[in-house]
This record gives C-alpha cells, structure tokens and sequence, in this order.
C-alpha cells in the first residue's frame, strides 16, 4: 500500500521530511519550547494567558500573563454586567420562580430576626410577641403563600379566559 517513487532521490527527500517532523513532534512532546508545547496541546487556548521570560542567565521560562488574564476577567464582568444581560436575567429569575423564593427567604429571614431580637428583650410583652411570631409565623407565611398561589392561578386563568 506505499507509494511508489519514481528514484531514489524522492525516496530519500520523504524520509528526510519524515525524520524532520517526527523530531518537531518530539520537541513538542519532549517540552523543548514549553510555550508551543502547551499551545499545540490546547489548540491556542493558553497563549494569551502565558509569556516567556528570559532569565539573567539567558534561558527562557514559563510564566503567567496577569495582566491579560485581568483584562479578560474584566471584558468578562463588564459584559456579563450589562444592561441586556440583566434584563434578561431577571426575566429569567421571575420564570424560574427564583425570585419568588428568594422573597420567602427574605420573608422568613426578617421575621426571625426580627422574633430573635424580641425573645432576647427584657420587656416580658416583646419576649411574648417574639414567641408568637416563632410560633404563628410559619403558618402564617404558609397561608399568605397559598393565597398568592391561588390569586395567580385565578389571574392566569381569567387571562386565558380573555385570550380564548
């Protein structure tokens, strides 16, 4: 199945770029230019993020590129932080029902703050009110909660309603 050469010359020019390209493949594998290396490995992904640097001695080392890798942290934040992609993301949030548990959590953060401050007063009436609140809060919250479901749920039926 080799392809057959005309001369000897041509056989001995396609060994001679065979012999030249498996010993770059070994100079990658082996390390010899440690920049390359990782660059051949990764498909160009670590180039912007490392350097070489020559030592007072003259050889070349590996280093990070702080800098680039703080440039492309902050074009990251920047555009992660724009307007466009906060409106979406707190569209998202309203569909996901992320926002509606985090408003539980607030909910139920503030009253027990609120009830730990009052079982911890001196006044006998606050440590009352404190209790009840640990006591009647969560049914209360509960309540509350299923009332919001089923004022929705009526909302969204009589919005259909309208539609159809």
């Amino acid at each position: 199945m080799s392809p057959n050469y005309t001369d000897l010359n041509e056989l001995r020019s396609q060994k001679k770029l065979l012999k030249n390209e498996i010993s770059e493949l070994e100079d990658i594998l082996t390390f010899k230019n440690k920049k390359e290396s990782l660059s051949i490995m990764t498909n160009g992904l670590t180039d912007r993020f490392l350097k070489e640097k020559e030592d007072s001695d003259g050889s070349t080392s590996l280093a990070i590129d702080t800098q680039n890798i703080m440039k492309e942290i902050s074009s990251g934040m920047k555009e992660a932080a724009s307007k466009k992609n906060i409106v979406s993301l707190a569209g998202d949030t309203v569909k996901s029902g992320l926002l509606e548990n985090t408003l539980r959590m607030g909910a139920v953060a503030l009253v027990g703050n609120y009830a730990k401050k009052s079982v911890m007063n001196k006044s006998w009436k606050k440590k009352i009110i404190g209790l009840a609140l640990i006591y009647v809060a969560p049914y209360a919250l509960r309540y509350l909660s299923e009332k919001l479901d089923d004022y929705q749920k009526n909302k969204t039926t009589s919005s259909l309603g309208k539609i159809i």
